[in-house]
């Protein structure tokens, strides 16, 4: 019966301490992005869908010359089942109190699938992002980016995207 009070009271305890420690305190510190779009769009023969993910973790961030830099890391697949993995910088530079404009690089790895051969494994994805902040934790984006070898391979077709972002930061 004593050990059943005691864990009453200790069941009791670790509730108030956890509905205290549930204070609601949004940094908003890492942001998750899924995006859907066209990769290659500008080849008619090797255009295909992709889906992909991207995190952000702003706690990693630093002050540099070009401004407050964020690793991202990420990766995406087409329908050809063409697959890219990167981590890379992005900055975030705030255009108005609901628009922000996001440019980022990131080498990766690539494998063509079924589908383009961009010429070497190693890639290099230069983008540029527009978003709209619909609430503290919640962005649409439009972002377009570039994929090539850097002529590290025998050939650099490069492909170009376009993709549509849901943004969610947590």
């Amino acid at each position: 019966m004593l050990l059943k009070k005691f864990f009453k009271i200790l069941m009791i305890i670790l509730a108030a301490s956890n509905l205290i420690a549930a204070e609601k305190v949004n940094t908003n510190q890492n942001q998750m992005s899924a995006f859907i779009g066209n990769f290659d769009f500008s080849d008619d023969k090797q255009k295909a869908i992709l889906v992909g993910f991207q995190h952000q973790n702003e706690n990693l961030y630093r002050d540099t010359f070009i401004g407050n830099v964020s690793p991202i890391t990420g990766g995406f697949i087409t329908e050809n089942s063409a697959v890219y993995v990167y981590t890379g910088i992005e900055w975030n530079v705030v255009m108005s109190d609901k628009l922000l404009f996001t440019p980022s690089f990131a080498p990766g790895l690539y494998h063509e699938g079924d589908g383009k051969d961009l010429g070497h494994i190693l890639e290099f994805k230069s983008e540029v992002q527009f978003s709209y902040i619909a609430s503290d934790d919640t962005s649409f984006g439009l972002s377009y980016n570039h994929v090539s070898n850097a002529s590290l391979g025998d050939k650099n077709p490069g492909a170009n995207s376009y993709m549509f972002n849901f943004i969610k930061n947590f």
